[in-house]
């Protein structure tokens, strides 16, 4: 790994204490931009194109004109990786509306600005696979399809910060978060499975669940193993009485819930469904992807 992180900054690539964006930027002021968090393993980068798509459907809903088409974005991505002389870790990419005006208005913003930054990764300690995480619920809620789509990867994530510090001040290191309904949308940064008599359940999209990468893989590899899957409504009931629950996401992968608001999830020991589906996520994720 380079001793100094290399980042691709607008058209180049820059030491870390040269990659700097100005105080006007909008993304900076008011969160007006968007972001992918995107894995690779093994020399290869898992799902870039499905990610760099999704980062393309995220700038259309908020009116942000992408000046770089798909497949340059997806060579800037590996050209950073490259650059900092990594097989394996994490890309961020994130792309604002640019510098403009103290006001709101975004078409003052002459050009998007776009950042990609890649580096070593490890979202959870390890034994937490092997024994599972502790869940709280959390009070703050996520935004409805009322507001801003869940579906678009915002900079605005105050929401899911305060729903972090929640987590922390509770001693937990993830915990659920609400829809306007009560009912289960996600976690702060993952997704939610449960497993009941057999069946694997994820909440609706349309109850607020980020339509995920990592979540479309664990459909992949249900159907392959002949593992019923379904979305649906979720509650805190169905979560605490549930055979099996775990987490899904770009830097989590597949991780095991053991109890959730001091109850304990089955036996308190991570399932055999979980360990069936670890085990086909890490062998996808080692063996395919975009080559570096």
């Amino acid at each position: 790994m380079s001793e100094t992180k290399k980042i691709w900054l607008d058209g180049a690539i820059v030491d870390e204490s040269e990659a700097k964006i100005s105080v006007f930027d909008h993304g900076l002021l008011y969160g007006d931009g968007i972001f992918e968090g995107i894995r690779f393993y093994n020399g290869r980068v898992f799902r870039l194109e499905e990610h760099v798509e999704r980062l393309f459907l995220s700038a259309k809903a908020i009116l942000l004109k992408m000046p770089w088409t798909e497949q340059e974005v997806i060579e800037i991505v590996c050209d950073t990786i490259r650059a900092n002389c990594l097989t394996d870790g994490y890309v961020r990419l994130v792309v604002t509306r640019g510098s403009g005006g103290l006001g709101l208005n975004p078409y003052l913003c002459k050009k998007p600005s776009m950042f990609c930054i890649a580096a070593a990764i490890q979202l959870y300690p390890v034994e937490h696979y092997e024994k599972g995480l502790q869940l709280v619920t959390c009070s703050t809620r996520r935004p409805s399809h009322a507001t801003l789509s869940p579906q678009v990867k915002s900079l605005n994530y105050l929401n899911n910060v305060m729903a972090k510090v929640e987590c922390i001040k509770a001693g937990v290191m993830e915990g659920l978060m609400l829809n306007d309904e009560g009912t289960v949308a996600e976690c702060t940064g993952d997704t939610v499975f449960i497993v009941k008599n057999g069946v694997v359940i994820t909440p609706k999209i349309s109850d607020g669940a980020l339509d995920g990468i990592t979540r479309a893989v664990i459909f992949d590899l249900c159907e392959r193993m002949n593992i019923d899957i379904i979305e649906d409504t979720i509650t805190r009931y169905d979560v605490y009485t549930a055979d099996e629950v775990f987490l899904t996401g770009t830097a989590a992968e597949v991780i095991p819930v053991v109890n959730i608001d001091d109850r304990e999830i089955a036996d308190a020991v991570p399932g055999p469904v979980y360990k069936q589906l670890l085990e086909g996520f890490r062998e996808e994720a080692q063996n395919t992807g975009t080559a570096i």
